[in-house]
């Protein structure tokens, strides 16, 4: 579709936001990239993932044309707000980290859910408990 926001997933550019200018063939596109750097090119449609952010341009429109209408809808501040680029942004952060920092998250863990199994067994007991005492009473009855 003309006009659509796509993420290159491999390749040379992977990991920008490009928009898809022109449809070539059924396997590739004339794509841009006005605020990601990516020069205006022919790329294989695999190597693009469809976003749901479309801009609306005309067929083969000029780079400034684009560029315009980019930052009018946005783009990038809507993509940094996706639940996407967030989940990229955390995978980065997660390949970043060395050892000793892999290591003090493990051990934030380890407490967290030492915390959160303590307090359901407290609920658990306290649960068991009051089952219990309604059992009694009905026997006692």
């Amino acid at each position: 579709e003309i006009g659509r926001v796509a993420y290159i997933a491999f390749g040379e550019d992977s990991g920008k936001l490009v928009v898809i200018v022109d449809v070539l063939d059924q396997n590739r596109a004339l794509i841009d990239g006005p605020c990601s750097g990516v020069t205006r090119k022919q790329i294989n449609l695999k190597r693009l993932h469809l976003t749901k952010f479309v801009i609306k341009i005309g067929p083969s429109s000029r780079h400034g044309t684009v560029r315009k209408a980019w930052e009018k809808e946005e783009i990038q501040k809507k993509w940094d707000e996706s639940n996407w680029a967030k989940k990229i942004a955390a995978k980065e952060k997660r390949a970043e980290l060395n050892d000793y920092d892999r290591f003090k998250l493990m051990k934030a863990k380890q407490s967290r859910n030492r915390i959160i199994n303590m307090k359901f067994g407290q609920l658990r007991k306290a649960s068991k408990a009051e089952f219990m005492e309604k059992r009694k009473q009905k026997k006692a009855k």
